[in-house]
């Protein structure tokens, strides 16, 4: 059974993947695509943090979230590896794009940096549902 205050947290970092993935969409619509790339990784994050609530688990580097989500959820079959595959992806081109001199990324991996974050937005959200109604259950720490 999920407490109330990993609930409503999970719930808070869900709402905000989702908002950000709204911001992502429209700065890609504007062929803003530096900072759609950026919205669109930190919903993912937000969404990888939302699962991470439910736990009761936190870490605090952005490599250290990815870490968690693919030792609680991927290696233990909840999430497919493709899923492992676009968080990952999702923070190298992140890196490259917010940190690279003279990088300038296009707009195919703006639009492949959204599709992906409103895939993996869309499977944790029906995941988390699933939890909180206790109809499937959370790996166990290890």
């Amino acid at each position: 059974m999920i407490d109330e205050q990993a609930k409503y947290l999970s719930e808070y970092r869900l709402k905000k993947a989702e908002s950000l993935l709204i911001q992502a969409e429209l700065l890609l619509r504007n062929q803003q695509y530096d900072g759609s790339i950026n919205r669109s990784y930190y919903a993912i994050f937000n969404a990888v943090r939302s699962m991470l609530a439910l736990l009761r688990t936190d870490s605090r580097s952005h490599s250290g979230v990815i870490s968690f989500f693919d030792r609680y959820f991927v290696k233990t079959g909840m999430f497919d590896k493709q899923f492992s595959k676009i968080v990952h992806a999702a923070f190298d081109t992140r890196q490259d794009n917010d940190y690279e001199d003279f990088y300038v990324p296009s707009e195919a991996e703006a639009q492949e940096q959204y599709d992906n974050a409103t895939q993996l937005i869309r499977e944790i959200k029906q995941k988390c549902e699933l939890i909180v109604q206790n109809k499937l259950l959370l790996p166990k720490l290890s």
